[in-house]
């Protein structure tokens, strides 16, 4: 089956780029030139991925992301941004962005993207590691890796689908210290040139819905100049 990719964006060459790359690597892609209509087709179209520009007239990028995690759509988002800001980079992969790329790109590194989430996307779907019908108990903590769902001491909590990714591998590997490029490769697939921000913002926020008092976390550990672990408090 041939894998969709939706790209919005309101540059013209920016799309054809995209388009002809994308076909060439043999996926279908459809496209749409603002933030209001990439919305209407990432809900009716059902793409496989979304690579979605932030500067959008209308609707911007941002929203778009934000609407698609908040109607639980948890299609796979690449974000792009001709800003080498690391706000809005942050910003992006805290609304549910899967990964980022900076204006301008080469088409072989976006291509390399795309496959990698996918590839990842996929992986999940299909992974074993834990039976799909099995809920994981970590203290006051009740991981259901099949709803996509987490919920501490009887409250559902409200995670982005990177942030349950991240908790799930976490859980999986729960007393093991994981180093940040375990859980890059682990949960984002891709190296991000040793970009471990993202790593800390994912957990920060991560403990910010499951800690008590996070500069005294009970369940993630930072372990000092190497990583993080999950454990019983």
């Amino acid at each position: 089956m041939v894998e969709k990719v939706l790209v919005v964006d309101d540059e013209p060459s920016i799309v054809t780029l995209l388009r002809f790359n994308l076909e060439k690597a043999g996926y279908s892609v459809i496209t749409a030139e603002d933030g209001k209509t990439g919305l209407d087709m990432a809900m009716a179209e059902k793409p496989d991925l979304i690579i979605l520009d932030l500067m959008l007239p209308g609707m911007d990028g941002m929203d778009v992301c934000k609407t698609l995690r908040q109607e639980k759509i948890k299609t796979p988002i690449l974000m792009l941004t001709a800003k080498d800001d690391e706000f809005d980079k942050v910003l992006g992969l805290e609304l549910g962005a899967d990964d980022y790329l900076t204006k301008p790109f080469s088409p072989r590194e976006v291509i390399a993207r795309v496959k990698a989430i996918l590839r990842r996307t996929n992986m999940n779907e299909i992974s074993d590691d834990v039976a799909k019908d099995e809920v994981i108990e970590i203290g006051e903590l009740t991981i259901f890796p099949e709803k996509y769902e987490a919920v501490l001491s009887g409250t559902k909590l409200d995670l982005t689908p990177k942030e349950f990714e991240l908790l799930l591998y976490l859980a999986n590997n729960q007393g093991k210290v994981l180093s940040r490029h375990q859980l890059l490769d682990a949960v984002w697939n891709y190296d991000f040139a040793g970009d471990s921000r993202i790593v800390d913002v994912h957990i920060s926020h991560l403990r910010e819905k499951i800690e008590a008092d996070t500069k005294q976390p009970a369940y993630i550990k930072t372990i000092r100049g190497f990583g993080y672990k999950l454990e019983k408090p």
